[in-house]
């Protein structure tokens, strides 16, 4: 009987994981190692960009590097291999090698450990396949049938048509359009039908003109090919909209037209919290040594206090059930500006934490981000978001709130201005604030409370220190 080589069966094929709930794909932007390196079980062996963040993606396993099966740049499907390492100490293996006849006393082949998420177990069992795991068609229960019954001399009996290969956000898009999967044609990996698999199947195609049975008595004019459009390469430049760019548009423009958004807009004098952050900065007595402190700490710990006395505000839509869904916790999300766009990380439980600890939660936030070492857990599950546009020297704005969110608060430029202060007028230091809510929610006394009462506590924040 014919059977594979050590070195055939020593190579191991790591696939794109799903490094993100939902995400279906993510661009390789660097390669950490080169056809011949060795590696080790836990090594980083590229980083990837998804729609939520850069990732970089370890080996599961020890071996020499094979073959990297994309270049950088390259956007890659979930469930693709990306790379293929030797393991074992097998030389590489061809990319395919001639299968071994079937032999109906031949005994099942020492089943081989896998990683979760990544090859195939060749045991009988009927066990259901992982996700990202693959069932070779000849280890299908109608295949099993079909050999057997040939064995025996008997004609195999027919059997149903396999279920579509899909994931299930696919699934649910197709039932939504009324699409039925065993009618679309698959173009993805090993027959898995994508989202533009299935967009194809609704678009109605156009039917053939019917051609005349007789000749035109004149001869056709030959039709010149329409060229490509082109643009001045010295004068333009194109940018692929793609990874966090990408999702973030399809966001914005989503929550635009699904949120009715209300902003409401205060100004307010700010003097004693510049002053606040200063004496923090100074003084030992707050438990503040070695935090970075900025007003952008103490507006979140306003807000935060605001939502503790305005709970309602601290909601969620559900459109599937047409309920309200009012959050017991505040996970605050913070717009963070990073070379490759705009993410909104968020700080989990931050009501729960004292101004120290939220103080060093945010330090800690904003740095990663910077590094552009943002985990998608870490972008997930926010409720209220603060976006700082004055570090831009901008007075306000109208920001648009994050898909599953219900307020945003933008933080203008804090600048000297002429204000009345005890009956004269004088110079203060002064920001302006806009709450943007969805109306569906939150109505206009709400929305209008919750931000008087940021502005209160920014006009006399050494309460802030007493709430913690």
């Amino acid at each position: 009987m014919t059977t594979m080589t050590e070195a055939e069966a020593s190579v191991r094929e790591f696939k794109m994981p799903d490094v993100g709930e939902g995400l279906t794909e993510a661009e390789i932007l660097k390669w950490y190692v080169q056809p011949g390196d060795t590696v080790t079980d836990g090594q980083v062996v590229c980083e990837v960009e998804t729609a939520k963040a850069a990732v970089e993606l370890p080996i599961p396993y020890d071996g020499v590097v094979h073959e990297l099966r994309f270049p950088e740049g390259t956007t890659v499907a979930v469930g693709t291999s990306i790379i293929a390492v030797a393991v074992g100490g097998g030389a590489a293996a061809p990319e395919e090698t001639p299968a071994a006849p079937v032999q109906q006393e031949a005994k099942p082949a020492a089943r081989t450990p896998v990683l979760v998420g990544y090859g195939v177990s060749t045991s009988a069992t009927k066990r259901r396949p992982r996700k990202g795991q693959e069932v070779p068609a000849q280890e299908t229960p109608a295949a099993a049938a079909a050999v057997q019954a040939e064995l025996n001399g008997h004609a195999p009996t027919p059997a149903s048509p396999p279920r579509p290969l899909a994931k299930p956000p696919v699934r649910k898009l197709a039932k939504d359009l009324g699409v039925d999967l065993a009618t679309v044609t698959a173009s993805g990996p090993d027959g898995v039908i994508t989202r533009e698999d299935v967009h194809a199947a609704v678009t109605p195609v156009t039917p053939p003109e019917v051609q005349p049975t007789q000749p035109p008595a004149t001869p056709a004019i030959p039709v010149t090919a329409v060229p490509t459009t082109t643009y001045d390469t010295a004068r333009e430049t194109r940018v692929p909209v793609k990874g966090v760019r990408k999702a973030t548009a399809a966001a914005m423009v989503g929550s635009a037209f699904s949120a009715p958004h209300v902003t409401e807009f205060v100004t307010v004098d700010v003097t004693r919290t510049m002053k606040l952050v200063e004496e923090l900065k100074r003084s030992d007595a707050y438990g503040m040594q070695g935090l970075r402190i900025n007003p952008l700490l103490l507006i979140a710990k306003a807000l935060l206090v605001a939502v503790k006395r305005n709970p309602d505000i601290n909601a969620s839509w559900d459109e599937a059930a047409q309920e309200i869904v009012l959050k017991h916790y505040v996970n605050l999300g913070i717009a963070a500006a990073t070379p490759r766009g705009l993410i909104v990380p968020n700080i989990k439980d931050a009501h729960a934490k004292t101004l120290p600890q939220l103080a060093e939660s945010l330090s800690e936030l904003v740095s990663t981000a910077r590094e552009g070492k943002t985990s998608p857990a870490a972008m997930q599950g926010g409720t209220v978001t603060i976006t700082n546009v004055g570090v831009f020297g901008i007075d306000t704005g109208t920001p648009i709130l994050n898909p599953g969110e219900s307020a945003i608060l933008a933080v203008g430029t804090i600048k000297l201005q002429p204000w009345v202060h005890k009956g004269k007028v004088k110079p203060r230091q002064v920001t302006t604030l806009a709450l943007s809510f969805d109306h569906r929610l939150v109505d206009g006394e709400l929305g209008s409370k919750v931000l008087a009462d940021v502005a209160a506590i920014l006009e006399q924040p050494k309460r802030l220190i007493t709430w913690g």
